[in-house]
């Protein structure tokens, strides 16, 4: 299968997904990575691995829909069987959603629905939760509401600052992450309504 990572910054669970592939935990292929910001670090991954790397620059377009619309278009034709969103900074339009309905995947470094949104492990320590963790899910076209995948818990510490608690998070994630791309692949993911039923057998 073609996998398309989409990614605005350091693009480290990108990197957790290509390892995934080279050691055949994932049976696809990352076949296009795309960023809206020209200096990500993602591309360089991408292009370390000669994967290709596009940059494509949202201000060169009317609005959300038009840029969309080109993505969307891109991953067509290169016949993209999942987009993976990771740290892709912009909320995808409807038209996006409904080209690739069921087959887009996020991870959201919390319980959803608990603290949608940015900065999700300062919201976290904020409210004093003593359990935090990380969700990986299918995109709709609410803001972290689609369908849960995979959960997993981390615990929160007193001591905790918000890159302590990021970076023990991050870790689970590139676990979980590249778990959920090889069950989609496998075709061990099925939805009924709002529930995603995992066969893991």
């Amino acid at each position: 299968m073609n996998l398309a990572v989409l990614a605005s910054g350091y693009g480290s669970n990108l990197q957790a997904i290509i390892n995934a592939v080279q050691n055949g935990e994932i049976n696809g292929r990352v076949a296009v990575v795309i960023s809206d910001w020209k200096d990500a670090y993602a591309l360089q991954r991408a292009r370390d691995y000669g994967i290709e790397a596009l940059y494509i620059d949202p201000r060169a377009y009317p609005g959300r829909e038009a840029y969309d619309r080109e993505i969307v278009a891109l991953l067509h034709k290169r016949k993209i069987g999942l987009v993976i969103l990771a740290g892709f900074m912009r909320l995808l339009t409807s038209h996006f959603v409904r080209e690739f309905r069921g087959r887009i995947m996020n991870i959201h470094p919390s319980l959803l629905p608990a603290f949608p949104g940015l900065d999700g492990v300062k919201q976290a320590l904020a409210y004093g939760v003593k359990v935090s963790g990380c969700t990986v899910h299918f995109v709709d076209e609410g803001l972290d509401t689609g369908p849960v995948i995979l959960q997993e818990a981390v615990p929160v510490y007193d001591e905790d600052t918000d890159e302590a608690l990021h970076e023990r998070i991050h870790e689970v994630e590139h676990r979980l992450y590249p778990r959920a791309v090889q069950l989609f692949i496998k075709g061990k993911l099925r939805l009924e309504g709002r529930r995603c039923l995992v066969d893991e057998s």
